[in-house]
C-alpha cells in the first residue's frame, strides 16, 4: 500500500515587485498570518516599491509566519536578502529588495502602528482566490 508523494510544487518565480508582493502575502495568509496590509510605497520612498504589514497572535506565530515567506520566496527564486527578528517572533522583517515584509505579533504592531505612518500609501486589495492560486497548492485550483 504505497501512498505516492506529491511532486514538489514550487511557485512560479515573481516577474515583477507586484507578483513579488503578492507572494509574500499569500505566503504570509497560508500560516494564518492575519489583518494583512499591503502598500505600495514607491513613491514615497527610495529603498522599497512595497511594504507588507501582518500580524500575528502569539510570537510563535510571528515566526512560523516569517519563515514561510522565506520559505515560499527561496523556493520561487527570490530568497531574502536579509532577515531579522524571526526568532523573538515579535516582529520580524523581511527584505526582498523592492518588498519589505514586516510581521508583527500584534500588540507590537499596534503600538509602533506602521498602518498609520505610511497611511498616504495607497494600498492594495488582495484577492484571496488569486493569492491561493499563487501557491498552486493541490486541491486548489488556480484561478482562470
Amino acid at each position: 500500500m504505497n501512498n505516492p508523494r506529491q511532486p514538489r510544487i514550487r511557485p512560479p518565480k515573481p516577474q515583477n515587485a507586484r507578483e513579488l508582493a503578492l507572494l509574500c502575502a499569500a505566503a504570509a495568509l497560508d500560516k494564518k498570518g492575519e489583518d494583512p496590509v499591503l502598500l505600495e510605497v514607491a513613491q514615497l520612498t527610495g529603498y522599497a516599491d512595497y511594504f507588507l504589514l501582518v500580524s500575528g497572535r502569539s510570537t510563535r506565530q510571528v515566526s512560523s509566519v516569517s519563515e514561510n515567506i522565506a520559505r515560499v520566496l527561496k523556493k520561487a527564486g527570490r530568497p531574502a536578502l536579509g532577515m531579522e527578528g524571526l526568532k523573538e517572533g515579535r516582529w520580524a522583517l523581511l527584505d526582498f529588495g523592492e518588498v519589505v515584509v514586516h510581521v508583527f505579533h500584534e500588540p507590537v504592531r499596534e503600538f509602533y502602528d506602521l498602518d498609520s505612518l505610511w497611511g498616504d500609501a495607497p494600498r492594495v486589495e488582495l484577492d484571496q482566490a488569486e493569492l491561493d492560486a499563487m501557491l498552486l497548492r493541490p486541491g486548489k485550483p488556480a484561478a482562470d
